[in-house]
C-alpha cells in the first residue's frame, strides 16, 4: 500500500480523487491559499506590501526586484518559485498544485493563466486530477491572456504572444503564438 500522503502524490502528478479519505486535507489547503490570495486582492497595497504578502502566499521571500500587480488568483502556493526581476502583472492565475518556477527576469502579462492540474478524460472518474510542474526559464516574456498548461517548458528568452495556449515545450529564444502555439520565429542573439 501507498504510505505517501495526498500531499506528495498530488504534487508528483499522480491522480487524486475526492473518493479518497485525506482529499478533504488537500481542500483545506487550497481554501485556505485562497483566502489568502483574496486578501491580497480586496486590500489597497502598496507594490511593496502586495510583493510581501503574495511571498507568504508562496513561502518565499521574493526579491525586491520583483513586482507583484494583484489581484492575482491562486489555487496552491506552496509549490510555486519565483525568482529575481519578475513582473507579475495583474488577473493572472496560477494552479500551482505540480509546481511552477519562474527563472529571473520572467515577465507574466495580464490575465495569463499557469495550469499545472487536469482532470481524468474519463466522464466517469471526471472529477479525478493529476498534473505536472511548469518550469519558465529566465528572461521570458509571457503575452496578455496567453495559457501555459501542464507539463510546460519555456526555454530562454522565449515570447509567447498574447492569446496564445501552449501545449507543449518552446525552445530558448522561440516566439510562439496561436492556439495550439507554433513557432513563428527566433529572436537572433
Amino acid at each position: 500500500m501507498d504510505k505517501r500522503s495526498i500531499f506528495e502524490r498530488d504534487y508528483a502528478g499522480e491522480p487524486v480523487s475526492p473518493n479518497e479519505p485525506d482529499y478533504q486535507l488537500l481542500i483545506a489547503d487550497i481554501e485556505d491559499c485562497m483566502a489568502k490570495a483574496n486578501e491580497l486582492n480586496s486590500g489597497r497595497f502598496s507594490f511593496a506590501e502586495a510583493r510581501k504578502r503574495f511571498g507568504e502566499i508562496i513561502g518565499q521571500e521574493i526579491d525586491d526586484s520583483s513586482l507583484i500587480m494583484p489581484p492575482v488568483y491562486i489555487d496552491y502556493g506552496k509549490h510555486v518559485k519565483m525568482g529575481k526581476g519578475c513582473v507579475i502583472q495583474q488577473c493572472c492565475t496560477f494552479f500551482g498544485r505540480c509546481g511552477i518556477e519562474l527563472g529571473n527576469g520572467v515577465f507574466v502579462g495580464p490575465k495569463v493563466n499557469l495550469i499545472t492540474i487536469n482532470h481524468d478524460p474519463n466522464p466517469e472518474n471526471r472529477s479525478t486530477t493529476y498534473g505536472k510542474k511548469i518550469v519558465i526559464d529566465d528572461n521570458v516574456w509571457i503575452g496578455i491572456a496567453a495559457t501555459i498548461l501542464p507539463g510546460v517548458h519555456l526555454g530562454y528568452g522565449c515570447i509567447v504572444g498574447a492569446n496564445t495556449v501552449v501545449t507543449k515545450d518552446v525552445p530558448a529564444y522561440a516566439i510562439v503564438a496561436g492556439n495550439p502555439a507554433k513557432i513563428i520565429k527566433y529572436i537572433e542573439h
